[in-house]
Protein backbone atom coordinates (compact mmCIF):
# COMPACT_ATOMS: atom_id res chain seq x y z
CA UNK A 1 0.00 0.00 0.00
CA UNK A 2 3.25 2.28 0.62
CA UNK A 3 3.96 1.81 -2.93
CA UNK A 4 0.76 2.46 -4.48
CA UNK A 5 0.96 5.74 -2.67
CA UNK A 6 4.62 6.60 -3.47
CA UNK A 7 3.29 5.98 -7.26
CA UNK A 8 -0.04 8.47 -6.81
CA UNK A 9 2.47 11.04 -5.11
CA UNK A 10 4.99 10.72 -8.09
CA UNK A 11 2.53 10.94 -10.92
CA UNK A 12 0.53 14.07 -8.95
CA UNK A 13 4.36 15.55 -9.11
CA UNK A 14 5.20 14.89 -12.65
CA UNK A 15 1.99 16.09 -13.64
CA UNK A 16 2.98 19.87 -12.57
CA UNK A 17 6.00 19.73 -15.10
CA UNK A 18 5.26 20.72 -18.85
CA UNK A 19 7.87 18.39 -20.16
CA UNK A 20 6.57 15.01 -20.56
CA UNK A 21 7.48 12.43 -18.30
CA UNK A 22 7.58 8.97 -17.30
CA UNK A 23 8.28 6.99 -14.50
CA UNK A 24 9.27 3.59 -15.27
CA UNK A 25 8.85 0.53 -12.71
CA UNK A 26 10.76 -2.14 -11.68
CA UNK A 27 8.83 -4.62 -14.43
CA UNK A 28 9.95 -2.13 -17.14
CA UNK A 29 5.93 -1.13 -17.55
CA UNK A 30 4.93 2.77 -16.78
CA UNK A 31 3.53 3.50 -13.62
CA UNK A 32 2.56 6.96 -14.29
CA UNK A 33 2.31 9.66 -17.47
CA UNK A 34 2.02 13.21 -16.98
CA UNK A 35 -0.13 15.27 -19.31
CA UNK A 36 2.48 16.44 -21.40
CA UNK A 37 3.39 12.54 -22.15
CA UNK A 38 -0.08 11.85 -22.83
CA UNK A 39 -0.08 14.52 -25.44
CA UNK A 40 2.98 13.44 -27.24
CA UNK A 41 2.29 9.67 -27.46
CA UNK A 42 -1.02 9.10 -26.83
CA UNK A 43 -3.33 8.32 -23.79
CA UNK A 44 -3.40 5.31 -21.50
CA UNK A 45 0.07 4.66 -21.21
CA UNK A 46 0.07 3.48 -17.56
CA UNK A 47 0.43 -0.46 -17.00
CA UNK A 48 1.86 -0.51 -20.74
CA UNK A 49 5.41 -2.08 -20.86
CA UNK A 50 8.07 1.04 -22.33
CA UNK A 51 9.17 -0.86 -25.49
CA UNK A 52 5.42 -0.60 -26.78
CA UNK A 53 5.66 3.29 -26.36
CA UNK A 54 9.50 4.02 -27.21
CA UNK A 55 10.84 1.42 -28.94
CA UNK A 56 14.05 3.30 -30.00
CA UNK A 57 17.64 1.22 -29.55
CA UNK A 58 18.98 4.05 -27.84
CA UNK A 59 16.65 4.68 -25.58
CA UNK A 60 16.65 1.23 -24.20
CA UNK A 61 20.26 1.12 -22.54
CA UNK A 62 19.89 3.93 -20.59
CA UNK A 63 16.72 2.53 -19.17
CA UNK A 64 18.12 -0.25 -17.79
CA UNK A 65 20.90 1.23 -16.17
CA UNK A 66 18.22 3.67 -14.62
CA UNK A 67 15.93 0.48 -13.30
CA UNK A 68 19.14 -0.83 -12.31
CA UNK A 69 20.18 2.18 -10.36
CA UNK A 70 23.19 3.52 -12.79
CA UNK A 71 24.14 6.72 -13.01
CA UNK A 72 21.38 9.79 -14.65
CA UNK A 73 22.31 9.40 -18.36
CA UNK A 74 20.91 11.90 -21.48
CA UNK A 75 20.52 10.42 -25.01
CA UNK A 76 19.03 11.88 -28.10
CA UNK A 77 16.05 10.35 -28.98
CA UNK A 78 14.92 10.60 -32.85
CA UNK A 79 10.99 10.34 -33.97
CA UNK A 80 10.01 10.17 -37.27
CA UNK A 81 7.20 12.03 -38.17
CA UNK A 82 6.42 11.30 -41.70
CA UNK A 83 6.78 14.19 -44.58
CA UNK A 84 7.18 16.56 -41.53
CA UNK A 85 10.04 15.79 -40.83
CA UNK A 86 11.72 14.16 -37.59
CA UNK A 87 11.12 15.19 -34.18
CA UNK A 88 14.08 14.98 -31.81
CA UNK A 89 14.14 15.03 -27.86
CA UNK A 90 16.97 15.13 -25.39
CA UNK A 91 15.96 12.75 -22.81
CA UNK A 92 16.97 12.49 -19.22
CA UNK A 93 17.33 9.37 -17.46
CA UNK A 94 17.51 9.27 -14.00
CA UNK A 95 16.95 6.39 -11.47
CA UNK A 96 14.10 6.59 -8.76
CA UNK A 97 14.67 5.70 -5.26
CA UNK A 98 10.73 5.07 -4.20
CA UNK A 99 8.86 4.30 -6.32
CA UNK A 100 11.92 1.75 -7.27
CA UNK A 101 12.27 2.46 -11.36
CA UNK A 102 13.59 5.39 -13.41
CA UNK A 103 11.82 8.64 -14.46
CA UNK A 104 12.21 9.70 -18.09
CA UNK A 105 11.99 13.46 -18.80
CA UNK A 106 11.54 14.38 -22.55
CA UNK A 107 13.14 17.84 -23.81
CA UNK A 108 12.14 18.81 -27.26
CA UNK A 109 14.96 20.06 -29.10
CA UNK A 110 13.73 19.98 -32.29
CA UNK A 111 14.06 23.69 -33.60
CA UNK A 112 17.36 24.16 -31.93
CA UNK A 113 18.83 21.47 -33.82
CA UNK A 114 17.12 22.70 -36.98
CA UNK A 115 18.71 25.98 -36.25
CA UNK A 116 22.12 24.78 -35.84
CA UNK A 117 21.30 22.93 -38.82
CA UNK A 118 20.42 25.69 -40.66
CA UNK A 119 23.32 27.93 -40.06
CA UNK A 120 25.80 25.10 -40.58
CA UNK A 121 24.56 24.83 -44.29
CA UNK A 122 24.69 28.70 -44.42
CA UNK A 123 28.72 28.74 -43.78
CA UNK A 124 28.80 25.22 -45.92
CA UNK A 125 27.58 27.34 -48.91
CA UNK A 126 28.97 30.70 -48.41
CA UNK A 127 32.41 28.75 -47.89
CA UNK A 128 31.41 27.11 -51.33
CA UNK A 129 29.71 30.65 -52.67
CA UNK A 130 33.38 31.98 -51.98
CA UNK A 131 35.86 29.09 -52.63
CA UNK A 132 35.30 29.52 -56.34
CA UNK A 133 36.24 32.81 -57.66
CA UNK A 134 38.63 32.79 -54.83
CA UNK A 135 40.40 29.85 -56.77
CA UNK A 136 39.68 31.84 -59.87
CA UNK A 137 41.46 34.75 -58.41
CA UNK A 138 44.65 32.58 -57.01
CA UNK A 139 44.98 30.73 -60.27
CA UNK A 140 45.28 33.46 -62.42
CA UNK A 141 47.52 35.73 -59.98
CA UNK A 142 49.98 32.87 -60.11
CA UNK A 143 49.38 32.56 -63.97
CA UNK A 144 50.10 36.24 -63.94
CA UNK A 145 53.03 36.50 -61.75
CA UNK A 146 54.79 33.44 -64.22
CA UNK A 147 53.96 32.18 -67.55
CA UNK A 148 51.96 35.07 -68.41
CA UNK A 149 53.37 37.66 -67.40
CA UNK A 150 54.89 38.99 -70.58
CA UNK A 151 51.21 37.79 -72.89
CA UNK A 152 49.37 40.96 -73.11
CA UNK A 153 46.64 39.51 -74.55
CA UNK A 154 46.17 36.25 -71.85
CA UNK A 155 46.62 39.30 -69.28
CA UNK A 156 43.96 41.19 -70.74
CA UNK A 157 42.40 38.23 -70.89
CA UNK A 158 42.77 36.90 -67.45
CA UNK A 159 42.25 40.55 -65.64
CA UNK A 160 38.69 40.87 -67.06
CA UNK A 161 37.89 37.36 -65.43
CA UNK A 162 39.44 38.28 -62.43
CA UNK A 163 37.41 41.52 -62.59
CA UNK A 164 34.36 39.26 -62.99
CA UNK A 165 34.70 36.99 -60.37
CA UNK A 166 35.62 39.95 -57.82
CA UNK A 167 32.34 41.31 -59.00
CA UNK A 168 30.56 38.62 -57.69
CA UNK A 169 32.09 38.14 -54.13
CA UNK A 170 31.57 41.46 -53.55
CA UNK A 171 28.04 41.04 -54.68
CA UNK A 172 27.70 38.18 -52.68
CA UNK A 173 28.96 39.84 -49.33
CA UNK A 174 26.60 42.89 -49.90
CA UNK A 175 23.37 40.57 -50.20
CA UNK A 176 24.58 38.68 -47.02
CA UNK A 177 24.63 42.30 -44.92
CA UNK A 178 21.83 43.12 -46.59
CA UNK A 179 19.78 39.95 -45.68
CA UNK A 180 21.63 40.42 -42.13
CA UNK A 181 20.02 43.74 -41.45
CA UNK A 182 16.85 42.43 -43.14
CA UNK A 183 16.47 39.84 -40.72
CA UNK A 184 17.65 42.14 -38.01
CA UNK A 185 14.28 44.22 -38.23
CA UNK A 186 11.93 42.02 -39.40
CA UNK A 187 9.94 42.64 -36.44
CA UNK A 188 9.77 45.78 -36.52
CA UNK A 189 7.04 47.36 -39.11
CA UNK A 190 7.29 50.47 -41.38
CA UNK A 191 5.43 53.19 -40.00
CA UNK A 192 6.02 56.10 -43.14
CA UNK A 193 3.69 56.04 -46.27
CA UNK A 194 5.62 56.02 -49.38
CA UNK A 195 3.71 55.94 -53.13
CA UNK A 196 3.83 52.99 -54.52
CA UNK A 197 3.51 53.78 -58.45
CA UNK A 198 5.93 56.39 -58.14
CA UNK A 199 8.54 54.18 -55.95
CA UNK A 200 7.79 51.83 -59.27
CA UNK A 201 8.03 54.30 -61.91
CA UNK A 202 11.91 55.10 -60.36
CA UNK A 203 13.10 51.55 -60.16
CA UNK A 204 11.94 51.15 -63.75
CA UNK A 205 13.73 54.01 -65.20
CA UNK A 206 16.82 52.56 -63.57
CA UNK A 207 16.77 49.25 -65.03
CA UNK A 208 15.54 50.36 -68.41
CA UNK A 209 19.05 50.56 -69.66
CA UNK A 210 19.61 46.48 -68.12
CA UNK A 211 16.78 45.71 -69.75
CA UNK A 212 17.08 47.94 -73.03
CA UNK A 213 20.51 45.64 -72.89
CA UNK A 214 19.10 42.07 -72.77
CA UNK A 215 16.58 43.18 -76.04
CA UNK A 216 13.75 43.28 -73.28
CA UNK A 217 10.80 46.04 -73.20
CA UNK A 218 9.33 46.91 -69.90
CA UNK A 219 5.52 47.49 -69.68
CA UNK A 220 3.38 48.82 -66.81
CA UNK A 221 -0.15 48.19 -66.24
CA UNK A 222 -3.04 48.76 -63.94
CA UNK A 223 -3.90 51.03 -61.81
CA UNK A 224 -2.69 55.29 -61.46
CA UNK A 225 -1.06 56.42 -58.85
CA UNK A 226 -0.67 57.44 -55.86
CA UNK A 227 -1.31 54.58 -54.68
CA UNK A 228 -0.03 54.50 -50.65
CA UNK A 229 1.00 52.04 -48.69
CA UNK A 230 2.70 51.64 -45.16
CA UNK A 231 6.84 50.58 -46.31
CA UNK A 232 10.61 51.46 -46.11
CA UNK A 233 11.30 53.14 -49.50
CA UNK A 234 14.68 51.53 -49.92
CA UNK A 235 13.48 48.10 -48.89
CA UNK A 236 10.47 48.37 -51.54
CA UNK A 237 13.33 49.49 -53.99
CA UNK A 238 15.28 46.52 -53.56
CA UNK A 239 12.31 44.12 -53.77
CA UNK A 240 10.87 45.44 -57.20
CA UNK A 241 14.55 45.71 -57.92
CA UNK A 242 15.27 41.95 -57.22
CA UNK A 243 12.16 40.95 -59.25
CA UNK A 244 12.26 42.69 -62.43
CA UNK A 245 16.03 41.91 -62.78
CA UNK A 246 15.24 38.25 -62.39
CA UNK A 247 12.53 38.51 -64.49
CA UNK A 248 14.56 39.90 -67.15
CA UNK A 249 17.61 38.05 -66.84
CA UNK A 250 15.65 34.82 -66.29
CA UNK A 251 12.35 35.54 -68.32
CA UNK A 252 13.24 37.87 -70.78
CA UNK A 253 13.34 35.51 -73.57
CA UNK A 254 9.64 36.36 -74.52
CA UNK A 255 11.00 39.82 -75.20
CA UNK A 256 8.37 41.70 -72.85
CA UNK A 257 8.31 41.81 -69.11
CA UNK A 258 4.96 43.31 -67.76
CA UNK A 259 4.92 44.71 -64.29
CA UNK A 260 1.42 44.97 -63.23
CA UNK A 261 -0.24 47.37 -60.26
CA UNK A 262 -3.72 46.34 -58.80
CA UNK A 263 -6.13 46.17 -55.82
CA UNK A 264 -5.97 43.71 -53.51
CA UNK A 265 -7.05 42.40 -49.94
CA UNK A 266 -4.98 40.80 -47.26
CA UNK A 267 -6.92 39.46 -44.15
CA UNK A 268 -5.70 42.62 -42.35
CA UNK A 269 -7.31 44.96 -44.54
CA UNK A 270 -6.97 46.50 -48.29
CA UNK A 271 -3.52 45.63 -50.33
CA UNK A 272 -1.53 47.01 -53.81
CA UNK A 273 -0.43 44.28 -55.41
CA UNK A 274 2.56 43.99 -58.04
CA UNK A 275 3.01 41.30 -60.29
CA UNK A 276 6.22 40.77 -62.09
CA UNK A 277 5.47 38.68 -65.50
CA UNK A 278 7.65 37.16 -68.26
CA UNK A 279 7.38 35.09 -70.49
CA UNK A 280 10.26 32.68 -70.40
CA UNK A 281 10.92 29.41 -69.95
CA UNK A 282 8.54 29.02 -66.74
CA UNK A 283 10.12 27.38 -63.62
CA UNK A 284 9.16 23.39 -62.95
CA UNK A 285 6.40 23.36 -59.86
CA UNK A 286 9.16 20.83 -57.69
CA UNK A 287 11.28 24.06 -57.35
CA UNK A 288 8.66 26.81 -56.34
CA UNK A 289 8.20 25.81 -52.42
CA UNK A 290 12.18 26.31 -52.29
CA UNK A 291 12.78 29.39 -54.28
CA UNK A 292 13.12 31.54 -51.36
CA UNK A 293 15.53 29.21 -49.43
CA UNK A 294 19.09 30.61 -49.14
CA UNK A 295 21.30 29.91 -52.17
CA UNK A 296 18.31 28.07 -53.87
CA UNK A 297 18.66 28.05 -57.33
CA UNK A 298 17.02 26.22 -59.87
CA UNK A 299 19.70 26.10 -62.56
CA UNK A 300 23.20 26.60 -60.47
CA UNK A 301 24.91 27.45 -63.40
CA UNK A 302 23.08 29.76 -65.10
CA UNK A 303 22.30 31.42 -61.58
CA UNK A 304 26.15 32.17 -61.47
CA UNK A 305 26.85 33.14 -65.13
CA UNK A 306 24.17 36.02 -65.33
CA UNK A 307 25.57 37.23 -61.35
CA UNK A 308 23.47 35.72 -58.89
CA UNK A 309 24.20 34.89 -55.53
CA UNK A 310 21.03 32.29 -54.58
CA UNK A 311 20.12 35.29 -51.90
CA UNK A 312 17.69 37.75 -54.08
CA UNK A 313 14.35 36.05 -53.01
CA UNK A 314 15.36 35.22 -49.46
CA UNK A 315 15.72 38.56 -48.91
CA UNK A 316 12.69 39.54 -50.79
CA UNK A 317 10.88 37.29 -48.24
CA UNK A 318 12.35 38.63 -45.28
CA UNK A 319 11.45 42.14 -46.38
CA UNK A 320 7.87 41.26 -46.91
CA UNK A 321 7.50 39.58 -43.96
CA UNK A 322 8.70 42.66 -42.44
CA UNK A 323 6.01 44.53 -44.34
CA UNK A 324 3.32 42.19 -43.17
CA UNK A 325 2.93 41.55 -46.59
CA UNK A 326 2.81 38.14 -48.66
CA UNK A 327 5.24 36.97 -51.65
CA UNK A 328 3.53 34.37 -54.25
CA UNK A 329 4.58 32.91 -57.24
CA UNK A 330 3.27 31.12 -60.27
CA UNK A 331 4.77 29.72 -63.41
CA UNK A 332 4.23 27.51 -65.99
CA UNK A 333 7.01 25.38 -67.98
CA UNK A 334 7.32 27.20 -71.75
CA UNK A 335 4.43 29.78 -70.53
CA UNK A 336 6.40 32.11 -68.33
CA UNK A 337 6.54 33.34 -64.15
CA UNK A 338 4.24 35.43 -62.11
CA UNK A 339 6.25 36.81 -59.14
CA UNK A 340 3.84 39.08 -57.41
CA UNK A 341 4.19 40.96 -53.79
CA UNK A 342 0.88 41.93 -51.52
CA UNK A 343 1.69 44.80 -49.31
CA UNK A 344 -0.57 45.68 -46.91
CA UNK A 345 -2.16 50.09 -47.16
CA UNK A 346 -2.72 50.47 -43.85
Amino acid sequence: MEFDISVAMAADLIALVPLPMLIIGQSSRILAANPAAEARFGTGLTGRHYLMVLRQPVLQGAVDAGLAGGATQTVRLVLPQGQGGDEVFRVTVAPLARPAGAVLTFEDVTESEQVGQMRRDFVANVSHELRTPLTALSGFIETLGGAARDDAAARARFLAIMAREAGRMNRLVQDLLHLSRVEAAERVRPTTRIDLQAVLASTLGSLRPLAEEAGVRLDVEGEPGPLPVLADQDQIVQVLSNLIENAVKYGGAGGVVTVRLAQDSLPAGPAIRVDVIDRGEGIDPVHLPRLTERFYRVDGHRSREKGGTGLGLAIVKHIINRHRGRLRIDSTPGVGSVFSILLPQG
